[in-house]
């Protein structure tokens, strides 16, 4: 993330990474330090499996709490399903053509809600910060490894995402 900017998110974007960070304090932590008190109280820990990976898997919950503590807690939660315009802003989704004639649709989100696969894009990629403030039916130049593309914006919609 870039330094002294905020770690913007979609509201559905802040619920799922809210209710892990509740599921893991709530719910695996408490059973997982069952679990390791038990193992410990079996005596020899040095080959206790449910002891040594217990306590591994510990670590791991507790470094993936406070990562998300960390995330929450700068968290800017942007409601985009409000907007009515045909700029691009963070939330938007976008649907342009490259030179080749390809059509593709974007949708710009935070940094922990980039999925590929759906076709979402970090607000900070070099896609969204070349789409960004253009408007529908502007053509935009992306520069990429093999050189400048143009890409024509079609359509900017601001709907929920998945």
């Amino acid at each position: 993330m870039p330094p002294g900017s905020k770690n913007y998110m979609t509201p559905k974007g802040h619920r799922r990474m809210l209710d892990e960070l509740r599921h893991l304090v709530s719910v695996e932590r408490p059973e997982l330090v069952n679990i390791v008190s038990w193992a410990a109280g079996n005596g020899d820990r040095s080959e206790n499996g449910d002891y040594i990976y217990g306590k591994r898997r510990l670590r791991e919950i507790d470094r993936r709490i406070r990562f998300l503590t960390k995330r929450l807690e700068n968290a800017e939660v942007v409601d985009t399903t409000r907007k009515d315009t045909d700029q691009v802003f963070f939330g938007a989704t976008v649907t342009f053509m490259r030179d080749g004639g390809d059509e593709e649709t974007i949708s710009i989100v935070g940094l922990d809600e980039l999925d590929p696969t759906k076709g979402y894009v970090s607000w900070i990629s070099p896609i969204a910060r070349t789409l960004t403030k253009a408007r529908e039916g502007d053509t935009v130049i992306l520069q990429t490894p093999e050189g400048p593309q143009e890409l024509d914006i079609i359509a900017v919609e601001y709907i929920e995402l998945d």
